[in-house]
């Protein structure tokens, strides 16, 4: 995953260092010599994420990143104090002041690409929230009220810890005291399974447990429904760089080194914790202001008036960023005739499932909607042509594959999916870009329908 990352320090060989490693691994880097010129590119350039120098003359890294994170616009950027500070106490500073992470000097290739491909993917997911409650704004469904990431507001929720000393886990427990509710699982091969049974607020980790996989808990919670979203913070032995690396890059959202120091891993569950009341918000504002007026009474996704809005301001940032923008215009073949043979009660059904066959099918960011009738189109941000392709007949065969089973007396109900791709092109209007997706998707009807067409 590439991302914009502006490189911040007074020193031109570091910030060149970084720099050329940043390039090497293609990221899109930008510099900046001091907090002030900092500020200004991060105002007028929106990165993904900033790795910022402590220690600069006039205006240091802990003042730059308050301001960073004092601003609504700019406070879900992800900051990255890199620094040859490495006293507890100066991260704690750093992490009250709103830092998501710290690189001790010299910095580490492994951890560095990892740590920023880890809160890139954080901020992607952000984005999108932000964007679609930018839409809502747009279209009088929301207030305009600023929501913000207050690194200042009190902290408190369900906190499940997973280890199987319980030593550890008794002084973890006191050291979270007065942060919210803490339960514990003693390891296990069902240690992800019993953190489905409620919802958590942030799950923490032991790496380094005797007769548990600790990256093996991470993954299944990253693999289930239910826990895809918790924040992960994970306890690993200092040195084993390795070990964090794969736990970073199978989406842990952050990390405490052994022995931990109490007051940096009391700021750290505080930070995780407040992303999450910030995500949460998020969520809840977008859906009870939205839900109603963009959803699609018969199948539960967006409607085509909400996606046409998300689409125009999708578009616009795509092609500020230089990224693709690709969609679906999918149509489900002979639908007339399912209506006439078993009524119209069935093929709401038909759509119905249909609808969740798509979204069971697509990633997070991506967004479903029912264009009219039977036509559905899937908006993917960040995907190339090829790729959304490949979407594209993953769905055709999904749904050609399996047969409607609503236990009628007819029987089962086979349907396939004719599926027109289109990719945005520079200069592009939203309805320039569905119109080549609906040409294409006619390519696949005229072409015998049950197959995926690629605009020109």
């Amino acid at each position: 995953m590439t991302a914009r990352v502006l490189v911040v320090d007074d020193v031109p060989p570091n910030v060149k260092l970084l720099e050329a490693k940043l390039t090497s691994e293609y990221f899109d880097v930008l510099t900046a010599y001091s907090g002030p010129e900092a500020l200004e590119v991060i105002a007028r350039e929106h990165p993904d994420i900033v790795l910022l120098d402590v220690m600069m003359p006039g205006m240091d890294g802990f003042e730059v990143c308050k301001r960073i994170k004092a601003d609504p616009a700019t406070a879900h950027i992800p900051v990255v104090m890199v620094t040859a500070l490495d006293q507890p106490s100066d991260r704690v500073t750093g992490l009250e002041a709103g830092a998501d992470d710290f690189l001790t000097k010299p910095v580490q290739d492994l951890a560095l690409f990892a740590r920023v491909r880890s809160l890139v993917r954080l901020k992607v997911m952000m984005d999108e929230l932000r964007n679609r409650k930018t839409t809502g704004s747009q279209l009088g469904w929301d207030d305009d009220e600023a929501i913000l990431f207050d690194t200042t507001a009190p902290t408190d929720g369900n906190v499940l810890i997973v280890d199987e000393q319980e030593r550890v886990v008794e002084r973890i427990a006191k050291a979270l005291e007065g942060v919210g509710d803490v339960s514990f699982v003693p390891g296990g091969e069902d240690a992800a399974d019993r953190a489905r049974e409620k919802n958590y607020d942030l799950i923490i980790v032991s790496l380094t447990m005797r007769d548990t996989d600790g990256l093996r808990v991470c993954s299944k919670l990253r693999s289930f429904e239910e826990t895809r979203h918790v924040p992960i913070l994970v306890m690993v032995d200092d040195g084993n760089t390795k070990l964090l690396v794969r736990a970073l890059e199978m989406g842990v959202n952050d990390y405490v080194v052994r022995p931990v120091d109490k007051l940096e891993f009391l700021a750290r569950v505080k930070t995780q914790l407040k992303r999450k009341r910030f995500a949460d918000k998020l969520w809840e504002n977008f859906h009870l202001s939205m839900q109603l007026a963009t959803t699609d009474a018969v199948t539960g996704l967006y409607n085509r008036h909400y996606l046409t809005s998300h689409l125009d301001t999708r578009m616009d940032a795509a092609q500020k960023q230089g990224k693709d923008l690709s969609i679906l215009m999918m149509d489900i073949d002979h639908f007339k005739k399912v209506n006439d043979t078993f009524g119209h009660a069935v093929g709401d059904k038909v759509l119905k499932e249909f609808a969740a066959r798509v979204g069971r099918n697509i990633r997070g960011v991506d967004l479903a909607a029912r264009y009219g009738g039977e036509e559905f189109v899937v908006m993917m941000p960040e995907t190339p042509a090829d790729w959304a392709l490949m979407i594209g007949n993953r769905l055709r065969e999904e749904i050609a594959s399996k047969s409607f089973d609503f236990d009628l007396p007819e029987g089962e109900i086979s349907v396939t999916v004719s599926i027109g791709v289109a990719t945005s092109k520079e200069g592009q209007t939203p309805a320039q870009l569905l119109e080549e997706a609906d040409k294409a998707l006619y390519e696949a009807k005229a072409g015998g329908r049950n197959q995926v067409v690629v605009a020109p």
